[in-house]
């Protein structure tokens, strides 16, 4: 009891003790530090929570648009992906000479292309793609980036470089894919025979055109052409320097065997680069041996002569007169250099009378005369492949007057393969053979058709050759190959008539002479006279000596032998061991 009362006794003592102090006004300095420092700690953690909020709201918002534009992404790119042309295997067969040298060959390619929709900034990446692409437009680029579509072409066909250049902009929106792109490994030789192809591989002219079906359904089997490029090589070298030297417009070349129609070589200038056929102008695209049609002048005599021996108007010294012009319907017909005398049918071809030509149709008559040409298709297109073969220009009436002037090459416009394959007749017998860029297999038939008697095909062809042995065509004779030909010269029509100083000038040779295998027709677009010719620019001065260095080129590839005689041998050594003489300038047509 005593420690309880001790206890409460104490208690009460304490308690009034208490209750005696007066209270304090404020905590002590100390313990209000210590409250202000726990205070601004509790803030700072506070803080820091509200910051680690914000932040993880914002990065839980940003991955979750990330989340759905990826998806929106992916559905995009299937989308995309499923209007992107899908182009079917493509198998296009090669094009090669009829030794098997590639002229046409496809390679895979990569092609650009854009979805408009996925382009960020259609600006920023048409400029861009302007400075390694800088064939592109600006302006056009943008307006197809802007687009709502979903797939844009930006450039196909591109270069391993320009791909990869392409590639380093990593602009979003660009794709890729590959396409298969033809390609002409020998550029411009053969440029209109071979022709060309789309970019979806579709021919478009030449053989690509022609042969499609076959290049494109046979399981990309090679297609062969009758082209020897050995021999278009040398016929394209010597007309290129020909064209240059008389400052011709244009030059054409044909080679033609005269027993298959096989077409050896197709040459045409200018001509272009069939790897950039886009980029060539209408005239270098032109293909003059099919689709040029002109006026051939002196060539048509040999089909003059062959119907006068036809219809058995021209007997063995028979004469025409030829002492002074004629006048035919108001016009008046007279020779380039006139003999001025009766001239035998011989004197009238070798001396390429007009006047002699016009009496020999004039009296066989314009139905026996359009028969002739008929049988030889030179009143149609020449029934060759190619669809570029045109229609020639015919008289709308087939009176006196042009009868008389188609019996020296005016007044008819035919495609120089036309002139050609008639050529090829008379060297053949007689027989037209269709002009064919197909090779023809060994012992295939050759189907022909008689169009006039084989000796009245030698009989033109034995004035051929004498022409060139002391006529107008002396210039193309090719020591050892004994050259058949004719000379041609044709005035170019204008509005007032014609143009007596634009030419039409041509060859037509048939070689060898004494066993004919093949024609060669050169053609020059109006050629100008030079010292050299004396300022000549007829078919005998520029046109002649063309022929006649091509046929010396050629007859080696081609498998004809050079005569070995000693008379040529003798007239070789002589030319190589004396000096030049001066030329001999002989009667022109």
């Amino acid at each position: 009891m005593s420690f309880w009362r001790k206890r409460n006794g104490l208690r009460r003592t304490l308690q009034a003790y208490a209750d005696s102090r007066p209270l304090p006004e404020a905590a002590p300095d100390n313990l209000t530090r210590v409250l202000r420092v726990e205070n601004e700690d509790a803030s700072i953690v506070e803080d820091a929570r509200r910051r680690m909020a914000v932040i993880g709201f914002t990065l839980v918002i940003a991955f979750g648009a990330l989340g759905f534009r990826a998806v929106e992404l992916a559905f995009a790119s299937d989308e995309a992906a499923a209007v992107v042309p899908v182009q079917a295997e493509i198998r296009r067969g090669d094009l090669v000479d009829r030794n098997g040298q590639v002229l046409a060959t496809t390679l895979e390619t990569w092609s650009l292309f854009a979805d408009p929709q996925l382009v960020w900034d259609a600006r920023e990446t048409a400029e861009a793609l302007v400075t390694v692409l800088p064939e592109l437009n600006v302006e056009e680029l943008t307006a197809d980036l802007s687009s709502r579509r979903r797939f844009v072409w930006i450039q196909r066909n591109l270069t391993p470089r320009q791909r990869q250049a392409v590639f380093a902009l990593g602009m979003p929106g660009l794709e890729f894919r590959t396409e298969p792109r033809r390609v002409y490994p020998r550029g411009r030789l053969a440029a209109h025979a071979i022709g060309h192809a789309s970019r979806d591989l579709e021919g478009l002219a030449g053989a690509e055109q022609a042969f499609n079906s076959a290049l494109a359904n046979d399981g990309g089997r090679p297609v062969p052409l009758s082209i020897d490029m050995g021999v278009q090589f040398h016929v394209d070298e010597v007309l290129r320097r020909y064209m240059a030297e008389f400052q011709a417009l244009s030059a054409t070349g044909i080679v033609l065997n005269v027993r298959t129609g096989e077409i050896a070589s197709l040459v045409s200038l200018p001509d272009f680069d069939p790897n950039r056929a886009a980029h060539a102008s209408g005239s270098e695209r032109l293909n003059r041996a099919l689709q040029a049609r002109y006026e051939m002048g002196s060539t048509f005599k040999a089909f003059t002569v062959a119907l006068a021996l036809e219809q058995g108007i021209a007997e063995p010294g028979e004469t025409f007169d030829a002492t002074s012009p004629i006048r035919v319907g108001g016009h008046t017909i007279e020779d380039f250099h006139a003999e001025n005398r009766a001239l035998t049918l011989e004197e009238i071809f070798t001396h390429s009378s007009n006047i002699g030509s016009s009496l020999i149709a004039m009296e066989a008559g314009a139905d026996a005369q359009r028969d002739l040409l008929r049988r030889l298709r030179l009143l149609e297109r020449a029934p060759v492949e190619l669809a570029e073969s045109a229609t020639p220009l015919l008289p709308r009436q087939w009176g006196p007057t042009e009868t008389a002037t188609i019996s020296y090459g005016h007044g008819i416009a035919v495609s120089p393969l036309a002139v050609a394959s008639a050529f090829a007749a008379i060297a053949n017998g007689g027989v037209y053979v269709r002009p064919t860029l197909r090779p023809v297999r060994p012992g295939e038939t050759i189907a022909g058709e008689q169009v006039f008697a084989p000796d009245v095909a030698q009989g033109v062809l034995d004035l051929m050759r004498e022409v060139v042995a002391n006529g107008t065509g002396g210039r193309a004779d090719a020591a050892g190959f004994r050259v058949a030909g004719k000379t041609g010269t044709a005035e170019r029509p204008g509005r007032g008539g014609y143009d007596e100083d634009r030419l039409i000038s041509s060859f037509s040779a048939v070689f060898p002479y004494d066993d004919p295998q093949f024609v060669v027709l050169v053609v020059l677009e109006e050629p100008q006279g030079t010292p050299a010719t004396y300022g000549y620019a007829t078919g005998g001065w520029t046109a002649a000596p063309a022929a006649g260095e091509i046929i010396s080129r050629i007859a080696s590839i081609l498998g004809v032998e050079q005569e070995d005689d000693p008379l040529t041998r003798a007239t070789l050594v002589r030319a190589a061991l004396t000096p030049d003489p001066e030329p001999v300038v002989r009667p022109d047509e």
